[in-house]
């Protein structure tokens, strides 16, 4: 099944590239991959909440907002390689959570990517990764998230 045919079944519409907030490319192809910038949770061009995870962010809503950004993510890499089918699968996951200083469930936040990874590319898409706490992200953002994806 290809992937553009397995969004469909689950009933995703990727969302158009997120432009830039600063001095960098959203996706670049290079040796038989294809590397995403981190991804904010752009929804329509702008952030749906901000803040710390653990204090103004629920971990739930944070997950939720990490699988927003690895949508973002396939829309970038897909763009950058000509298109959804030319993916492969993923490679890496590179997650950081902009968290409160008593929260420790950074993981859990990022299973949100990694999730919708899984759902999308199947056995393609078991992934190494990283997840990270951080005390800030740009635009006050919750969480980000890039990805290195495979190409097909």
């Amino acid at each position: 099944m290809t992937i553009s045919a397995r969004l469909a079944e689950l009933g995703i519409e990727l969302p158009s590239v997120a432009a830039p907030v600063a001095a960098y490319v959203p996706a670049r192809v290079h040796a038989g991959l294809v590397h995403t910038s981190g991804q904010l949770p752009f929804v329509a061009g702008s952030l749906p909440t901000t803040g710390k995870v653990g204090a103004e962010v629920p971990a739930d809503d944070a997950k939720g907002l990490a699988r927003v950004c690895a949508l973002n993510a396939i829309a970038a890499a897909a763009d950058a390689a000509g298109g959804v089918d030319r993916l492969g699968g993923v490679l890496r996951v590179g997650g950081f959570v902009a968290s409160d200083p008593s929260f420790s469930g950074q993981p859990g936040v990022i299973n949100g990517a990694s999730e919708v990874l899984g759902e999308v590319f199947g056995d393609a898409g078991k992934h190494v990764r990283a997840a990270v706490g951080v005390s800030v992200l740009p635009l006050d953002s919750p969480v980000e998230v890039e990805v290195v994806f495979t190409l097909a």
